[in-house]
């Protein structure tokens, strides 16, 4: 089965073959990163209207490149530069927007929901670029081409995603991902960081003791600790998450000898990750951001109808 959605608001649902049809694409375009001129005409005449209504580096630079290097027509919006700060409501913003004939959306808002909500006001697509504590479907997506680069397959592989698994978007679309995917996901956290009744998700195991969450596994995921954590109670302190949760390298020598890091970014240095661990040789932190550019670029493919025969000339 191809990837024939309309919209991506989460990886909730989405099958393997869909999975493996956007990874084929992400594959084929990959070539065009080594190309001394990095564009190709297949979205021409297309309109991708990027819309960020939350601080964002990694994630709006890769869709705005991958749309250009595609050869989209590109809009940029940000909370600064709309008239949501002079009071305008995100319904209008969307109306006005729409009028504009835009062929996809491509929305991060701080509230979930706010996606699907966009799908209810515009005849575009839309893809969901981070929603609250909801979603992140294309970081979901990245992280697992990355891990099917590295090993061939992600069957049977078991990964330990470290850190504030109650608040994290990416924590959750990973999950739905890497089980679709026959994968064994491990939540490694502190309790106050775990979402309530965690260890009644399928396939699931849920650890309190870093050592113990990470013993054995094939990667070792670790998510970013906000420090407005701090604020809430919900973490003493920084200083004492990085001495019982960090990831350095004498607890990375408790996975497999050939395990590899990830991140999502951005990273606090010294807090959740150690930086011999972050520029270490395990570390594919960078890597991610490359196939970032590569699987929105496959999505964008799909989505808008591109055509392999302009690829290829």
């Amino acid at each position: 089965m191809a990837f024939t959605r309309k919209h991506l608001l989460s990886l909730e649902g989405v099958t393997r073959d869909e999975i493996e049809s956007v990874f084929d694409v992400a594959d084929s375009l990959k070539e065009i990163l080594s190309r001394p001129i990095k564009k190709v005409p297949p979205l021409r005449g297309k309109s991708v209207c990027t819309l960020f209504f939350e601080p964002s580096t990694r994630t709006r630079t890769s869709f705005e490149m991958a749309a250009k290097m595609l050869s989209a027509d590109t809009q940029s919006i940000t909370m600064a530069t709309s008239a949501v700060v002079k009071g305008e409501s995100f319904k209008d913003t969307i109306l006005t927007l729409e009028s504009l004939a835009f062929d996809m959306f491509i929305i991060r808002h701080k509230s979930a929901g706010a996606p699907l909500y966009l799908t209810q006001l515009s005849d575009a697509r839309v893809i969901n670029a981070g929603d609250g504590m909801h979603a992140h479907p294309t970081q979901g997506l990245l992280d697992l081409y990355t891990i099917r680069e590295q090993r061939g397959s992600l069957e049977g592989l078991t990964v330990a995603i470290v850190g504030d698994i109650a608040h994290s978007r990416v924590a959750r679309c990973d999950y739905y991902g890497l089980t679709t995917m026959g994968a064994k996901v491990r939540f490694v956290a502190p309790p106050t960081l775990l979402p309530a009744e965690v260890e009644k998700l399928p396939g699931i195991a849920v650890y309190h003791n870093v050592e113990e969450g990470i013993r054995d596994a094939d990667i070792v995921y670790v998510l970013r600790i906000q420090r407005e954590r701090l604020e809430s109670g919900l973490l003493p302190s920084t200083r004492e998450y990085a001495e019982t949760f960090g990831i350095d390298r004498k607890r990375l020598a408790l996975a497999k000898p050939d395990a590899l890091v990830m991140h999502p970014g951005p990273m606090n240095r010294g807090v959740e990750i150690m930086p011999d661990v972050a520029d270490g040789v395990q570390s594919l932190i960078t890597t991610q951001v490359t196939n970032g550019l590569v699987v929105r670029m496959a999505l964008l493919f799909l989505m808008l109808g591109g055509s392999y025969d302009e690829v290829a000339s």
